[in-house]
């Protein structure tokens, strides 16, 4: 009589457990569900990299006019970051990512429909700087979330930072690569890598769709989503005097690595610059890439100076720079790129464990944005850089961006170790 209880008592256990590790296991790798849409909004906003020399050599743009293109999706990133990241505490993460997606796919049309036209060119990357602007705030924060309790108890400290970081390297770099490969071998290079990556983003739209809200609607922003552009953190003493200083090398060091070197080098090249170019994309990302899961191991040994180190590869990397600007050599490019390209992935994840250490689960879109848009304006470097030259050669200011970022290295170091 007594055994029949304590049979259904362990059939309930063991039922309960079964049922706990079939919804658990799911929930713990729930993030992967976001990867795609982040991954292709990344790949959109990258993949006119590998191009700019096809834009000037067939579609007869001036120099600055193709750099202005490949910057011209900062000017939708940084209201896609802060505007985003609001709506996003006001309405949840996955509403405004699929909006993101949205407007990736039209820029994606635009851009394969605007080779002769210079303002739907703009547009199209506009739209496309809105996606990656979503994608880095909203998404970011979204896979943070996921990465925690209650959705995923096993994720290191660190893995909410690492993974999106991660996701958007290789979307950077995959989508170049792509791009790179049609344009230089494939049919239709104008118009085929932006149909290929829009039909790639429909299919990520519908996995997106199956990832579970983190911000549910008792945790959500009752204010208006305009009160949510005010961030106090920006205010505070280790984002002033850390992130300020060191956010925009990020993008300017990828900005130099694969826009400016294949401009050095274009002469030595000629019909080969475009895969030159995808190439140095891919190492630049790449090294970014392998690099990124060594931040925690370069914040251990240094105590927790990994930003110190990111900011003194990048000056180091500067300085080749400019020692390829005298040289015009192919090979020296290539090493700028991968140092660069290792800079850039240390202080990426370095940065946004701090950004993500400092914040409030109710602040980290905000900030998250903030960050990514200090980090993005460093990809308006070229443009700049193109600009100047008929006053100066690259040597001259590629040699001014270097002592300008050994400055922010000594601004950095100080700061680190006053707050050490």
């Amino acid at each position: 009589m007594t055994s029949e209880p304590a049979t259904e008592t362990a059939d309930h256990q063991i039922a309960t457990t079964i049922s706990h590790s079939a919804t658990t296991v799911p929930q713990r790798r729930a993030w992967l569900r976001v990867v795609p849409a982040m991954f292709l909004l990344a790949w959109g906003g990258n993949h006119f990299t590998p191009l700019v020399h096809m834009y000037e050599e067939d579609g007869g743009y001036a120099v600055w006019q193709a750099n202005l293109l490949l910057g011209m999706y900062v000017g939708g990133l940084i209201p896609g970051l802060l505007v985003a990241s609001a709506l996003s505490d006001r309405r949840g993460r996955k509403p405004i990512l699929v909006a993101g997606m949205i407007a990736a796919i039209v820029g994606s049309v635009l851009l394969g429909l605007g080779f002769d036209l210079f303002w739907l060119l703009c547009v199209g990357r506009v739209l496309a700087g809105i996606g990656v602007g979503v994608a880095m705030s909203v998404g970011t924060s979204w896979i943070k979330e996921l990465s925690s309790p209650p959705f995923d108890h096993k994720a290191g400290i660190t893995a909410g930072a690492r993974r999106p970081a991660l996701t958007l390297t290789v979307g950077f770099a995959i989508g170049a690569a792509v791009t790179g490969c049609l344009a230089q071998w494939g049919p239709m290079p104008e118009t085929i890598p932006y149909a290929v990556h829009g039909l790639l983003s429909v299919v990520a739209l519908f996995i997106v769709f199956t990832a579970p809200e983190t911000l549910t609607k008792e945790r959500r922003s009752a204010h208006h989503w305009w009160r949510g552009l005010r961030i106090p953190l920006v205010g505070h003493r280790t984002f002033v005097r850390l992130i300020i200083p060191a956010a925009p090398w990020v993008f300017a060091a990828a900005g130099v690595a694969y826009a400016v070197m294949p401009a050095l080098v274009q002469d030595e090249l000629g019909e080969w610059t475009t895969m030159y170019a995808t190439v140095l994309t891919v190492v630049t990302l790449g090294a970014g890439a392998l690099v990124q899961n060594l931040v925690p191991r370069i914040n251990r040994w240094t105590g927790g100076r990994a930003l110190v180190v990111g900011l003194t590869l990048m000056t180091f990397g500067m300085g080749l720079a400019v020692v390829a600007a005298l040289a015009a050599d192919p090979i020296m490019a290539f090493v700028v790129a991968i140092v660069l390209g290792i800079a850039y992935g240390i202080c990426v994840v370095a940065g946004l464990v701090i950004v993500q250490a400092i914040a409030e689960p109710k602040d980290l879109a905000g900030i998250t944005g903030v960050y990514y848009s200090l980090a993005y304006s460093g990809f308006l470097l070229p443009t700049v850089l193109a600009a100047l030259l008929p006053l100066m050669p690259y040597s001259i200011s590629l040699g001014a961006v270097a002592v300008i970022c050994l400055l922010s290295l000594s601004a950095v170091s100080l700061a680190s170790k006053a707050r050490a």
